[in-house]
């Protein structure tokens, strides 16, 4: 995927996490942290600023984002976790 165009906070944090250059039609995010090395860009409610903002993140492709979601591997531990209260769910 190229780009992304949304209004979604979520969109905005998955976008980050996948690598893939956002633009948020909005005058506020709940993100802050997908703007800080440029990977997500706000555009307000304005055609031409959109329109500059598309063109600008189309060059963003294809470039690492750094984390900033701190730890990973949550999905794993989660899974074990699941798995280990399953196989004592008798127990219980």
């Amino acid at each position: 995927m190229a780009l992304i165009i949304t209004d979604s906070g979520c969109i905005q944090e998955e976008a980050y996490i996948f690598g893939v250059p956002c633009v948020t039609v909005r005058d506020n995010t709940e993100r802050p942290e997908t703007m800080i090395p440029g990977a997500n860009v706000l555009t307000g409610f304005s055609p031409t600023i959109i329109r500059d903002r598309v063109r600008s993140q189309r060059h963003c492709r294809n470039q690492p984002f750094p984390s900033v979601y701190v730890e990973s591997g949550a999905g794993q531990r989660i899974v074990k976790t699941l798995q280990e209260c399953f196989t004592n769910w008798r127990n219980y």
